[in-house]
């Protein structure tokens, strides 16, 4: 038995938002060009070309829409001030005007007024020199019960909403590093790891629960004849672990080469094929839900979405590539909204959104002029749907709609 913490690279809630790790945030930064020669001057003018291309074709067939036509020069989102530089990992919210924020070097700052305005915070049981140190990956609210995970390993916990915080010691014997946290109520929560154990508690995080019987390693080394490309002998760990509304969990490996799910009540993760031969980047639910089906990206600004309810069982999926024009720009992220209006972020702070589900994409220019990368993408339907848009350089930006 051993426990499983998610190391939900993203967001646990609806969205499956990712919080990448410094080698993985180098790792993107690479991926986000595929071709050196187009510089940042040469994707505006790519992008302004393109909108001018389609907006002159509808002028000369006679056909306009209004949806599509404002999206290609949309911008549906503005930047919000906050109280320091450094990259932004997660966003959690208490209720409709009570949230934090959370990222690298010890960043904490609170809102009261529904993320208009954020004020710094800090853990009074760490010490101020300790707090820059740590990167706190990951903040989950449910019912005025909260927790934050940071790494080097650490857990914080709070019953009053944010007001007093307490430390709950992790065991060095858990396998893999914490990944993710989720608050299920009171006293509740669960956690994995990058090995891909979860675990679930009860009372606050004195105890802990098993959820899964055996290692993603031991799991996929026991059935390495199963077919799956890069599973035979694995010993790596797995990245990019996000948690849908219902409990299941998506995680790819850490060499992009196949991914794996889980539902409650499996024994073990089943391992699936990627099928293509282009290495994953991030992978997410349609609408949260896996049995809505999944989003995948690749390498190169690709953008994959499975058909339907898929069949856990299988070792591949049927993907759809979506039709996004990134310039070769990775795309790291993406969540539904509604059933049809579904945003995309990436390299160099570009933003896409589609209005059918996924299908076809637009550029919105919302962050165009903003140095430095979007890493993450939520809404929070709980609270009026609310969108946020997380990246580099403490870049938040606020879902505000069509103009």
């Amino acid at each position: 038995m051993f426990l499983r913490f998610s190391l939900l690279s993203c967001v646990v809630a609806t969205s499956g938002a990712f919080a990448p790790s410094p080698a993985l945030l180098r790792s993107q930064q690479r991926l986000f060009m595929t071709d050196d020669s187009f510089g940042l001057e040469d994707r505006r003018t790519f992008v302004q070309q393109s909108a001018a291309a389609v907006v002159g074709t509808a002028l000369a067939t006679g056909f306009s829409s209004p949806q599509s036509a404002a999206a290609v020069a949309s911008k549906q989102w503005k930047r919000v001030d906050i109280p320091f530089e450094d990259t932004i990992y997660d966003i959690a919210f208490d209720d409709a005007n009570h949230g934090y924020l959370v990222g690298s070097r010890g960043a904490f700052a609170e809102t009261n007024d529904g993320g208009k305005t954020w004020e710094p915070r800090s853990f009074a049981n760490l010490d101020p020199e300790e707090e820059v140190t740590y990167r706190f990956q990951q903040i989950s609210f449910k019912d005025g019960e909260g927790w934050v995970l940071g790494r080097p390993s650490l857990l914080l916990h709070t019953k009053d909403a944010g007001k007093t915080w307490e430390r709950i010691p992790l065991s060095p014997k858990l396998p893999g590093e914490p990944a993710a946290i989720v608050a299920l109520g009171p006293s509740k929560a669960e956690m994995t790891t990058t090995t891909g154990a979860i675990y679930t508690t009860d009372n606050a995080g004195r105890n802990w629960k098993a959820q899964v019987k055996e290692t993603i390693d031991a799991t996929l080394n026991r059935i390495s004849s199963s077919g799956i490309s890069g599973a035979s002998y694995f010993t790596g760990s797995i990245i990019n672990q996000v948690r849908d509304d219902q409990g299941a969990y998506l995680a790819v490996s850490s060499r992009g080469n196949f991914f794996l799910t889980w539902e409650p009540e499996d024994d073990f993760w089943i391992p699936h094929n990627r099928g293509t031969p282009r290495r994953i980047q991030n992978m997410g639910f349609v609408e949260g839900d896996i049995q809505k089906g999944l989003w995948m990206t690749l390498n190169g600004g690709k953008l994959f979405i499975s058909e339907g309810e898929p069949d856990l069982t299988k070792d591949s999926f049927d993907f759809v590539e979506a039709d996004i024009k990134t310039g070769g720009y990775g795309i790291t992220d993406v969540a539904w909204r509604t059933p049809n209006e579904v945003w995309a972020v990436g390299g160099s702070n570009t933003m896409y959104v589609s209005y059918d589900g996924g299908k076809k994409f637009s550029f919105d220019k919302s962050a165009n002029d903003i140095p430095g990368n979007l890493y993450n993408v939520k809404f929070f339907p709980e609270y009026g749907n609310t969108g946020w848009a997380l990246g580099s350089n403490g870049l938040l930006m606020r879902f505000e709609g069509s103009a």
